[in-house]
């Protein structure tokens, strides 16, 4: 049977007004989870702000706060660039505001074997997850910290930052720092009014994932995962909205440095025997290893 569905797109157990007023930040907001998300605050009345590289995924991002009733306003942004981080804030605080909550929520990744991965490509990763969630946290921070004004984190990790991740050791390492990261400045922020949580989604299929991610075998096949997790259902992406507006909300007070897994408990799952052992070179469909390449 597994668990049962969601109640429908639209509801909420938050007061409609929970956010009315208020300027929220998602970054990677125009794609995917991080538009799902901004979505569920512009249903709670508060303007979102997305910041983005990419001109489509910014209008993307607007136009889908507004079908929401929010007020939108969107950024070009490089989140491994501090300089860019500032000026996009400026950008948003300037038209609505200065954001009471942010979302950590723009990410980079590609499946790839750890001894074929390029010194770019680990430092690529780890930029955009680790640093710029770091440079993100610290620009809304300081202008709090000078405002006196209380305010909220939530950084979007990864269950294999508890488990490691095969084939992703750039993001498992990254995402690993940022779960660290969360729950040290959950303590250093603390006294500032600010708190700093972590939200994992499990496995949330939408049509904006990257066309690497959608090449690993198996992946879309709807049927395989559906009946991959314990709960006997993949997660609909209003319910990783729903729980990123909780935690931002005053109903969330005094829940700070936490870490919320939404995935259905599969990353908890254990076999009494394990299956066969498949090397991820084969799960990637990869040859052996050629040095010279």
């Amino acid at each position: 049977m597994g668990l049962p569905e969601p109640p429908e797109l639209g509801a909420s157990a938050l007061p409609k007004d929970s956010f009315e007023g208020q300027a929220v930040i998602v970054t990677g907001g125009g794609t995917g989870l991080g538009r799902a998300i901004a979505v569920e605050f512009a249903r709670l009345g508060a303007g979102v702000g997305v910041l983005s590289r990419d001109p489509e995924h910014r209008a993307a991002g607007m136009a889908a706060v507004e079908e929401a009733g929010g007020r939108a306003a969107a950024a070009e942004c490089d989140i491994r660039k501090p300089e860019t981080v500032t000026a996009a804030f400026d950008a948003v605080q300037a038209e609505l505001g200065l954001p009471a909550t942010l979302v950590n929520n723009a990410a980079g990744n590609f499946p790839v074997p750890a001894e074929d991965l390029s010194p770019n490509g680990w430092r690529a990763v780890v930029d955009i997850v680790l640093n710029g969630t770091f440079f993100c946290s610290r620009e809304f921070a300081q202008r709090h910290i000078a405002a006196r004004s209380p305010g909220c984190i939530l950084n979007v990790g990864a269950s294999y930052a508890w488990t490691g991740g095969p084939g992703f050791a750039h993001s498992a390492a990254a995402k690993a720092g940022v779960k660290n990261l969360t729950e040290t400045l959950a303590v250093e922020w603390a006294p500032y009014g600010i708190r700093v949580n972590g939200l994992v989604p499990g496995l949330f299929p939408h049509e904006d994932e990257t066309g690497n991610i959608q090449g690993v075998p198996g992946r879309g096949d709807h049927e395989r995962e559906e009946g991959s997790t314990p709960a006997g259902r993949t997660g609909r992406r209003r319910e990783l909205g729903w729980a990123a507006t909780f935690l931002a909300s005053p109903y969330a007070a005094y829940i700070t440095g936490h870490t919320l897994v939404v995935d259905g408990a599969n990353w908890q799952r254990r076999a009494m025997l394990q299956p066969p052992f498949v090397p991820i070179r084969e799960q990637l469909g990869k040859g052996p290893f050629d040095p010279s390449s």
